[in-house]
């Protein structure tokens, strides 16, 4: 296991490090001092707009030069492990630049999640600190909170936003300013802790550094259009890798710009929103896409300011793409990346075609992307393989799960993404779907291994295959071949039973079909990978009858 006190490190080869340095990608820029020149250089301008709140860049910095202070006075100490869950709140920001401030390290984690999640990064990160909000969406964290504590992971210190209880507020933070680190960290230290969409069980922790994703969401401000004049609006999770660099949140504060919090994304919410706050810009994954396209013909609201539309999280087919830019007075910028690293974005002055009909190219001339056969080998532009990929933010390793690590990278580097792409002419990908049991359910990354073993803990489930089936509004949904031990239990009971467990709703069957058996391979084994395949090309032949 990683020392918690020993700075985290992601290791890029003496030569490539020198090659992004001299092409400008790697500037030795950190977040701590990220916020302190924006904070002296937009003072009055402002940054954060959520609820009733309304935050400066002044006043931002001084609650994360608060927070940071508070936290260590706790006991915390620099190069520790913060698990963050937080949802779209003025709050999530000032603690995440404060954990920055005093050299921790924050774990991101959705607000969707629950103790089966919670504990799984708690002890992958070896974390010491969990701040939570007390209610979001309805949900009490605190007994989450007391649920982790319990299961004596090494968590010694949570931190709540609102009515604290027995744990410690966070606005009763107070310590000396003069015990903060006195110099910055390490630009290429591992600034916080991802989290991955998890093909093969829980997610993974994707460790990203300063210099990698500051110059991530840099370069895709160019991109993107992104200026001081911007207004961003966080539709999705803030702590989703989309809305927070792609250029997201991180994006539209590097450039001095403004970030609108919606705490849903229903049209209902974010409408207001819009029109009030004038919004420029945001991003959406396309079920919420489509769902606005159709509000949009019905609004009293004026969505006029809306200037850019990115749809990312999972592919945008070129007939729904069509959909949206039929219903929505809006650039359309299609992205397709992951917290690993690589984005693609369509460009602003790309013709119909390619905005509809890819998912873009790469942000940098560094970007080395593979696209190559079952054995390895590169293929024709034009032919579908799989995407493999290194560059100057795609991280180099997981951390802590030297398993995943040999699964996912070659000796030389290349992150082996998972992904079934084309190349077009001119580097422009298409995405064809995923190569491994993984489904997208409206931009979620689930593994279905994970969902089986869950299910196969019930006492009514004998066996259980786990498959993607396309949806029009999710893009996929969860399917569950449920083999039933005894009396069958009824499919509502099994979700509530699952929501029992401690699982993020997004993980639980949209649709659970029973079935009397599976088939066996001719060794008399069931290969899950083959009967995955199987029962989803004979689930949807039937569909088509």
């Amino acid at each position: 296991m990683t020392d918690p006190l020993i700075p985290l490190r992601q290791t890029w080869p003496a030569d490539l490090v020198a090659r992004y340095r001299a092409a400008g990608h790697w500037r030795g820029e950190t977040f701590p001092a990220m916020l302190r020149d924006r904070a002296a250089r937009f003072a009055e301008r402002t940054a954060i707009v959520g609820g009733d709140a309304r935050w400066t860049y002044a006043e931002l910095a001084r609650r994360a030069e608060a927070i940071a202070a508070g936290l260590l006075a706790r006991g915390l100490q620099p190069g520790e492990r913060v698990v963050v869950q937080l949802g779209n709140i003025p709050a999530f920001y000032a603690v995440v630049f404060g954990l920055f401030r005093a050299g921790l390290v924050p774990v991101y984690a959705l607000p969707a999640h629950r103790s089966t999640e919670i504990a799984h990064f708690v002890k992958k990160a070896q974390a010491s600190a969990y701040v939570v909000a007390d209610r979001y969406d309805g949900f009490d964290h605190r007994p989450l909170a007391r649920e982790i504590l319990a299961m004596d992971l090494g968590l010694r210190e949570v931190i709540v936003v609102g009515d604290a209880q027995e744990f410690t507020a966070l606005d009763s933070l107070a310590g000396d300013p003069a015990a903060l680190p006195r110099q910055d960290p390490d630009p290429q230290s591992v600034a916080f802790l991802q989290i991955s969409g998890g093909s093969t069980g829980l997610s993974k922790l994707i460790p990203r550094t300063h210099d990698d994703y500051i110059y991530s969401f840099r370069a895709s401000n160019t991109i993107c259009g992104i200026t001081q004049d911007s207004v961003y609006l966080v539709a999705l999770p803030a702590a989703h890798n989309f809305p927070m660099s792609s250029p997201g949140a991180l994006g539209v504060l590097y450039a001095g710009g403004t970030v609108v919090l919606s705490p849903s994304p229903s049209p209902d919410q974010a409408f207001p929103l819009i029109e009030r706050e004038r919004v420029t810009d945001l991003g959406l994954v396309p079920p919420l896409a489509l769902l606005w396209a159709q509000a949009a013909a019905t609004t009293p609201h004026d969505l006029s300011s809306l200037r850019v539309l990115q749809v990312g999280g999972a592919k945008l087919t070129p007939e729904a793409a069509r959909r949206v830019v039929a219903g929505l007075p809006v650039k359309l910028q299609q992205v397709f990346g992951m917290a690993e690293g690589l984005v693609n974005y369509t460009r602003l002055d790309d013709d119909e075609d390619t905005i509809l009909g890819t998912q873009g190219r790469p942000i940098s001339p560094d970007d080395e992307v593979l696209v190559v056969d079952d054995a390895g080998q590169p293929v024709p532009d034009g032919t579908v393989g799989h995407l493999l990929t290194r560059g100057p933010y795609t991280i180099r390793g997981y951390h802590n799960d030297e398993a995943a690590n040999a699964r996912s990278f070659t000796a030389d580097g290349f992150y082996r993404t998972g992904d079934m792409v084309l190349r077009k002419p001119g580097g422009y990908l298409v995405v064809q779907g995923r190569a491994h049991d993984h489904i997208n359910r409206a931009g979620e990354k689930i593994s279905a291994e994970e969902v089986e073993d869950h299910l196969l803990a019930h006492p009514q489930v004998f066996d259980v295959a786990v498959v993607s089936i396309p949806d029009e509004y999710l893009g996929e949904r969860i399917c569950a071949f449920v083999i039933p031990h005894g009396e069958k239990p009824r499919p509502p009971e099994v979700k509530a039973w699952m929501r029992g467990r401690g699982v993020a709703a997004f993980k639980i069957p949209d649709q659970i079909v029973f079935v009397p058996a599976f088939d066996q391979t001719a060794v008399g084994k069931t290969s899950r990978k083959e009967l995955r395949a199987r029962l989803r090309a004979d689930f949807l032949a039937s569909e088509t009858k």
